[in-house]
């Protein structure tokens, strides 16, 4: 039986991600890169890999994030002792700021301290390459054992003896009171020279290293002090995490086919950039870390982005090293986290039509306006470009936002967006060098108005539906007001967020994305970034108390240690989806922000003011 999604803790070097269970079991690593094959997958098969470390017997468990990091901290209480476990991906030497993760060094470090007591510490060491295909051999080498198989060679640095076999790894030590273990991974592609092997007190203070750098980033980059302080900055460190510190680029989640039903095939790889992401990660980052980190963010999805949008379309996702081609494949020997099939690595989402990226690319430039003059020229005509295929295409239809892989539509958001697209495009104009063109982009996107007010209002509904002619609830229309569509008071927006929050929603008041039929079989969690979008919606009506109530829902679902999932099963309540996941904490930060903004500006007896966006 896989363990729950909850049960798992995120910790990362910038370049990639682990997942440590509350038992202490490394259960995920893809080494060196988030999308790169993995060496501990045992999340997804018992037989594809981990490595645990924990007392012998039955512990009581608690677990936090050392402050103002992403370094792990498990206690293990026993009938004999307390154990302390901190984990961590260790960054390079004397990395401060904006610098950390630039000269990670692909070494997971595991440190483990008997604070009372004695415990008998137990280790178990099992990698297996690509997605557990892979066994490796295991060569004993002075300072630990090296593990080598396929494109991987993993060195396991330990100061105390090992029990070797063929593929795997164990040992029992016994710690007093005052004692301390350290151990080391470090990985390498078979073609690179071996590495050294780590001594205790190189990865220790590596580790003590590990944890400063994260401080420093902390201490230069999180200044928001509204409402949930500790939650929004914990979510800014999250999405600092899945950063890939080469590029910039941040990952959906760091995880492949966590499903969004225990047992079914909605199954997907969350390890890439979406650009239907980034006017919103936008937000959260000037929130929750810098405007030097958006700024790199957007950089790199311009840059990644860019293409001759008239001959093709406008690409969803990319790599995150910019790559194109994520083309979707099946991993037949996996069983799948509680028996999800198929795993799937790639995404074929990637060569879908989606129009709503035209209005998040230029949503997340007009964001940035101020650095925008750095862009090269290049970039400026690629934008101008982005907004004249929104004009020339508005009106074809598409797969939305939620990638549905049915026949396209026409949705409402890929309409909307096409407007915001515009609506950027003419505030910008001066900025891009493009005045000559504001007439015809001003003429579109009244006639993109006039079509979203006519044929995306439903009587029947009363409210903003899915697609146009369609009576179904969809809860992407809540960014009618989140993009300044309308204004959150206006009587049809505010219909709109009653219907949603009234029909769209489980019993505990938890949003799903929609009801209706989208072309797979099975069913689906309730999605927090939409009840986060609903309390944002609130937020900008002025509803501030039922806004914070609906926010309370939401973060009610994180787990011990504060991260959230893509969605909740309405019924068991437990986490479903690839975990974390960034966009759950992206709206965690840019409803909190919407929250503040409402409460300073009732406070300041200006409902206007509360009914307008922030950020």
């Amino acid at each position: 039986m896989s363990l729950p999604i909850a049960s798992y803790a995120l910790i990362s070097d910038c370049h990639t991600a682990a997942l440590v269970s509350r038992e202490g079991s490394v259960d995920w690593l893809c080494p060196g890169r988030f999308d790169r094959p993995s060496v501990f997958a045992r999340l997804l098969d018992p037989d594809a890999g981990h490595w645990s470390i924990g007392p012998a017997g039955e512990a009581e468990v608690s677990r936090r994030y050392v402050d103002g990091t992403m370094v792990l901290e498990t206690t293990f209480r026993t009938a004999g002792g307390t154990l302390v476990l901190e984990d961590a991906m260790a960054v390079g030497p004397d990395e401060d700021g904006h610098e950390l993760g630039r000269g990670s060094p692909g070494v997971l470090l595991r440190r483990a301290r008997c604070m009372e007591g004695a415990v008998t510490l137990r280790l178990e060491f099992v990698p297996r390459g690509e997605y557990g295909l892979v066994y490796p051999l295991m060569v004993p080498v002075p300072g630990g054992v090296l593990a080598r198989g396929g494109s991987d060679a993993c060195l396991l640095s330990t100061p105390v003896p090992l029990q070797v076999d063929r593929t795997s790894v164990r040992c029992e030590v016994r710690l007093a009171a005052g004692e301390q273990v350290c151990f080391a991974m470090e990985h390498r592609t078979t073609p690179q020279p071996a590495p050294a092997p780590w001594g205790l007190d190189a990865a220790s203070d590596r580790l003590d290293d590990t944890i400063r750098a994260w401080r420093s980033w902390r201490d230069i980059h999180q200044g928001y002090d509204g409402p949930w302080r500790e939650l929004v900055h914990h979510s800014g460190r999250v999405l600092q995490a899945l950063t890939f510190q080469p590029t910039g680029a941040i990952v959906a989640a760091p995880t492949t086919s966590l499903p969004e039903t225990a047992g079914g095939e909605r199954n997907w790889d969350y390890r890439y950039t979406w650009v239907r992401d980034a006017s919103l990660t936008l937000e959260a980052l000037w929130v929750a870390a810098c405007p030097d980190e958006a700024h790199r963010f957007f950089s790199w999805m311009a840059a990644a982005a860019a293409a001759r949008v008239h001959e093709t379309d406008l690409q969803i996702m990319f790599g995150v090293g910019g790559e194109h081609d994520l083309t979707e494949r099946e991993l037949d020997h996996l069983a799948g986290w509680r028996d999800s099939r198929p795993v799937r690595i790639g995404n074929d989402a990637w060569s879908q039509r989606q129009l709503d990226v035209y209005g998040e690319l230029l949503s997340a430039a007009r964001r940035l306006r101020d650095q925008l003059g750095m862009l090269d020229e290049a970039t400026r005509s690629f934008l101008v470009e982005v907004a004249d295929t929104a004009a020339a295409r508005w009106r074809e239809r598409d797969q939305g936002i939620w990638e549905i892989r049915g026949e396209p539509r026409h949705f409402l958001y890929s309409k909307l967006m096409c407007w915001a697209a515009l609506d950027c495009a003419v505030d910008l104009a001066g900025l891009l060098g493009a005045e000559e063109r504001v007439a015809a982009w001003e003429r579109t996107r009244s006639e993109i108005r006039d079509a979203i007010l006519r044929e995306g209002w439903s009587e029947a509904a009363g409210a903003f539906t899915q697609s146009f002619g369609s009576q179904d609830l969809d809860a992407s229309a809540l960014m009618l007001p989140i993009v300044g569509f309308l204004p959150g008071t206006d009587p049809h927006v505010r219909s709109t967020v009653d219907a949603i929050d009234a029909r769209l929603t489980d019993r505990r008041g938890l949003v799903y994305r929609y009801r209706s039929h989208d072309g797979l079989e099975g069913e689906e969690g309730t999605f927090l970034i939409c009840t986060f979008w609903l309390a944002q919606a609130l937020a900008l009506a002025g509803e501030v108390e039922r806004a914070r109530r609906t926010f309370e829902r939401a973060i009610a679902c994180a787990n011990d240690v504060g991260l959230l999932s893509e969605e909740v099963d309405a019924e068991s309540e437990e986490m479903l989806g690839n975990f974390p996941q960034a966009f759950s904490h992206i709206g965690l930060i840019n409803a909190a922000w919407a929250i503040s903004q409402a409460e300073r500006a009732a406070g300041a007896g200006d409902p206007a003011a509360a009914g307008s966006g922030g950020g």
